[in-house]
C-alpha cells in the first residue's frame, strides 16, 4: 500500500493558497541620482508614505528631468520630482497631456554669485562681464539664466557667454578664473566649496522691479526673501533672490485615494520628512497649491485641497 503520510488534502491546499497575503503594490517615485537634492526629497517622502501610511513607494533613480517627466507621463511611475518648468515644458510641447501635478513641493532658492572683493553689486553689474549660460545638460535651467538677466534690463548680447553644461561646470569655471560669477541653487554643499575656496562669494542684488521682464522669459520664477546665515552663503544682509518651484508630478491615471493619501500623510507627519530632507521646511498643503497654468493637478489633489478649503495661490 502507497504510504499517504505525505499526502495533503486537496482541500487544505486551496484553503491555505486563498489564506495567503497578497503581496504589498509597489509605487514608483521617478527622481534624479543619490546626491542630489531631488534624490533626498523622494527618498523621504518615499520613508515617511511607507511608515506611516503603509505605502511600498520605490525610489527609481534617473539621470535627469528629461528622463524622468517622460516616465511619470508615460504611467512607467506613479510620481516622480521635478522642477516646475520641466512637465510644463513636455506637457505643452511634447503632448504628455496625461501629466498632472500632486503637489509643489519645496523652493529652489537661486543667485549669481561674484567673488566678495569684486565691485559687483547688483546683476545690472553683470554688463560686459563673463557670464555662465547654456547648461546643455540641465537645459531648463537656461531660460532661468537669461530671467535673472532680464531682471537688469541684460541679454546675452550684453554679456560674454560661458557656455557650461551644468551649474558644477559653472563653479569649476569660476573658480579656475573663466568666468566672472556663477549660478547655484542654496543649500548645495559645491556653494561653500567655491566660497572657501576664493576666500568668499558675494549674492548679486535683484531688482523686483525687473520681475516683470523676467516672467516674459520664464513664467514661473518668483522672489523670495534670503537673510545672512550658515543656509545663505554670499548673503550680506536680507534680500529677495530669484526663485522657483521643485513639484512632485505624477499621472492622471493614477488613482484619486492614492494622491489624496500622499498629501495627506505628507502633512501630517511633516516632522518626519523635515528630518530626512530639511527643504521640505517649504512644504505644508496651502503651499503645494500654486496656480502655475499649463499642466494642471490631478483630480484626487484636488480633492484634498478641497476638503481642506484650500485655493490655488497666486505666484508673486
Amino acid at each position: 500500500m502507497r504510504s499517504t503520510r505525505y499526502v495533503i488534502p486537496a482541500c487544505a491546499i486551496v484553503l491555505a493558497l486563498g489564506s495567503a497575503p497578497a503581496p504589498a503594490q509597489t509605487y514608483g517615485y521617478a527622481t534624479l541620482p543619490p546626491g542630489t537634492l531631488n534624490h533626498t526629497t523622494a527618498s523621504a517622502v518615499a520613508k515617511v508614505l511607507k511608515e506611516r501610511a503603509g505605502l511600498n513607494v520605490l525610489v527609481q533613480p534617473a539621470a535627469g528631468g528629461n528622463v524622468i517627466v517622460p516616465i511619470v507621463g508615460r504611467g512607467e511611475a506613479e510620481m516622480g520630482s521635478a522642477n516646475i518648468m520641466e512637465p510644463q515644458e513636455y506637457y505643452e510641447d511634447r503632448g504628455l497631456k496625461n501629466l498632472r501635478i500632486l503637489a509643489a513641493s519645496n523652493v529652489l532658492r537661486t543667485a549669481f554669485f561674484v567673488r566678495k572683493d569684486s565691485p559687483m553689486r547688483t546683476i545690472a553689474d553683470l554688463k560686459g562681464k563673463r557670464v555662465s549660460m547654456g547648461f546643455s545638460a540641465m537645459r531648463s535651467l537656461d531660460p532661468v539664466a537669461r530671467a535673472m538677466l532680464a531682471t537688469a534690463g541684460l541679454t546675452e548680447s550684453d554679456i560674454k557667454p560661458v557656455l557650461v553644461p551644468n551649474v558644477i561646470r559653472s563653479a569649476d569655471d569660476f573658480v579656475a578664473g573663466n568666468a566672472d560669477m556663477f549660478f547655484f541653487a542654496f543649500g548645495a554643499a559645491k556653494i561653500r566649496e567655491v566660497d572657501v575656496t576664493v576666500g568668499g562669494i558675494r549674492v548679486l542684488e535683484i531688482d523686483d522691479k525687473g520681475m516683470p521682464a523676467a516672467r516674459k522669459v520664464m513664467p514661473w520664477g518668483y522672489l523670495s526673501n534670503a537673510t545672512p546665515g550658515p543656509m545663505f552663503a554670499g548673503v550680506e544682509k536680507p534680500m529677495k533672490i530669484y526663485s522657483f518651484d521643485n513639484v512632485i508630478i505624477t499621472h492622471a491615471g493614477v488613482p484619486d485615494d492614492f494622491v489624496y493619501k500622499v498629501l495627506a500623510t505628507m502633512e501630517q507627519h511633516k516632522e518626519d520628512l523635515v528630518a530626512v530632507q530639511p527643504v521640505l521646511r517649504d512644504f505644508t498643503g496651502a503651499f503645494a497649491y500654486k496656480d502655475y497654468g499649463g499642466v494642471p493637478y490631478h483630480s484626487g489633489a484636488i480633492k484634498y485641497f478641497k476638503d481642506k478649503g484650500l485655493a490655488p495661490t497666486k505666484l508673486e
